[in-house]
Parts: C-alpha cells; structure tokens; sequence
C-alpha cells in the first residue's frame, strides 16, 4: 500500500488521514513499545504521546525513511523521556535492617586495570569522533556526553527538532563507518 498519499493528506489537516495512520500503524508502534517497557499501561502512553507528536510534527517528516521508522524513533525517544521522568521521582524508604543490607552489597565498581581499559577506548572513540565534521561532533558530544535530550539538543542549537535527530542519526552513522574502517581487516 502506498502510504505517501495518506500522509499527503494528513499534511493538509485531514482528519481521516491521521485516523488512518494511527489506526494502521498503532499496533507496530504499541508491539513496539509492550517489548521495551513490559508494561501495558506504559505502553498505551507512550503510544499515544508518540503519535501525539509525530502528527503535531508530520510536516518534518523525511520521506527518504519509512514511515513506521519515523514513529519508532520517536516512540524510543518518548521511552528514553518517560524513563528520565520517572528517574526523578523515585524515592526510597529504609530502615535499619535495609540499609544495613544495602552496606553489605559487594562493590562491583571498575578496578584500576578496568578504569585504564575504560579510559583507553574512551581516548580512542574520542579520536574517531574528531574524525567528524564540527556540526556532527557537536551533536555527539551534547546527546553522549553532556547527555542533553533532543529537545535540549534543539534549543541549544536552535535547530528544528527533526534536523537535530537527523543530525545525530547522520553522525552515528557515520562514526560506525569511521570506526569500522580502523578495525583490522
């Protein structure tokens, strides 16, 4: 089925065309999400928030990917958010018994040796990103390493947030091709 009619249609305002593309793709998106969350009422919401956004924003739309990749990146990108809310409202009560429990709890952190081994492949990812053009380092480095989510990355560029995430979809790409092509043969 030939799916660039209907989003035509849904660009102009029409109701019928956003009903169908929510009626065709929400089980992808909703299979999707049931996987990543394994929680029914999770998935539902961030469902809807993604169709919610992808059709506030069907005009950034790039035909050059499919459709249904479009939602599923936006559906992980509402995932990531609903985890980072809930992260900040977590809170946990302990009495003496738990914490005294907690403080038995085998640290696991990184030896000396693993931190050397951590810093050494951090030195040489840092040396393949610099490999990249200075519009796509800077991507890399606020989403990876300043850790900032889309929507941040787009108000400190003062990009669109489509052209953001196409940036960084761009740059990964082409840091797996940078990487692939050190790697012995």
């Amino acid at each position: 089925m030939e799916i660039g009619p209907i989003i035509d249609r849904a660009l102009l305002g029409e109701q019928s065309a956003f009903t169908f593309l929510l009626d065709h793709y929400w089980g992808e998106v909703f299979g999707f999400m049931i996987k990543r969350t394994e929680n029914e009422t999770d998935a539902e919401d961030i469902t809807m928030e993604t169709f919610a956004k992808a059709f506030g924003k069907i005009n950034q739309y790039n035909r050059e990917f499919q459709f249904n990749t479009w939602l599923i990146a936006i559906a992980k990108n509402v995932h990531i958010d609903h985890i980072r809310r809930e992260k900040h409202h977590v809170s946990i009560d302990m009495n003496d018994e738990d914490e005294s429990r907690a403080m038995r709890i085998p640290d696991d952190s990184p030896s000396a040796e693993d931190q050397l081994i951590i810093e050494q492949n951090l030195s040489l990812l840092l040396r393949y990103i610099k490999e990249l053009k200075p519009h796509y380092q800077e991507v890399i480095q606020l989403r990876y390493f300043q850790e900032l989510s889309y929507q941040e990355i787009s108000n400190q560029l003062n990009e669109p947030l489509s052209n953001v995430k196409i940036k960084l979809m761009r740059a990964k790409k082409l840091l797996a091709d940078i990487i692939d092509s050190h790697q012995p043969k």
